[in-house]
């Protein structure tokens, strides 16, 4: 289920970081020498960057790289409106389970626009019934925004929940989610299809 341009690197190397200024707050990114390892929103420097070395087993290093550099154009670029922008990125989702990797390979699926319930993604990966599951992964997703969860909502149709690790509010979190899926001309509630 993992798209051919994500990447699973092995421990050890090092990764760059920088914040980057955007619409809903500043955005964490960091990188290895080959993929996108991070993205938050309204998340510190500092605990971004140690989450991102505790789960990569990277080391933080000072500068930048093409990659790096990649990244950030990729992201204003998604600021300013390029539904593509962050497609092509290559992505890195080293220290996560396979069973994360499945299920944010299925996010990753979703195109502009589309959207899906926990409990679909959880069809579509091949684990029905596993919807709880799959709202744990898709909460843990550490490369927000590139990998978009905020595409997944409510098997209702309402908007479900938002955040994982990212500092504000429920209720500011929620806003952003809704920001997104209007941008994308998702109106909700989403009329599901009775399965």
């Amino acid at each position: 289920m993992q798209p051919p341009h994500f990447e699973h690197g092995g421990a050890g190397g090092t990764f760059v970081a920088t914040t980057v200024g955007g619409r809903w707050g500043p955005v964490q990114v960091a990188t290895s020498e080959n993929a996108v390892v991070g993205i938050a929103i309204r998340t510190p420097r500092e605990p971004f960057t140690s989450d991102v070395a505790c789960r990569t087993g990277r080391s933080l290093v000072d500068g930048t790289s093409p990659m790096l550099d990649r990244a950030v154009a990729a992201l204003e670029a998604f600021d300013a409106g390029d539904a593509l922008a962050l497609a092509a990125l290559p992505l890195d989702l080293a220290g996560r389970s396979e069973w994360d990797r499945a299920v944010l390979g299925g996010v990753h699926g979703l195109a502009w626009g589309e959207v899906t319930s926990y409990g679909r993604l959880a069809r579509t990966i091949g684990r029905p019934g596993a919807a709880r599951a799959v709202g744990g992964a898709v909460g843990r997703n550490p490369i927000g925004l590139a990998i978009p969860c905020h595409r997944v909502i409510a098997g209702d149709g309402s908007i479900g929940g938002y955040g994982g690790d990212w500092f504000g509010s429920r209720e500011e979190l929620l806003e952003i989610k809704r920001e997104l899926l209007a941008r994308e001309g998702v109106q909700l509630p989403v009329p599901f299809a009775r399965d």
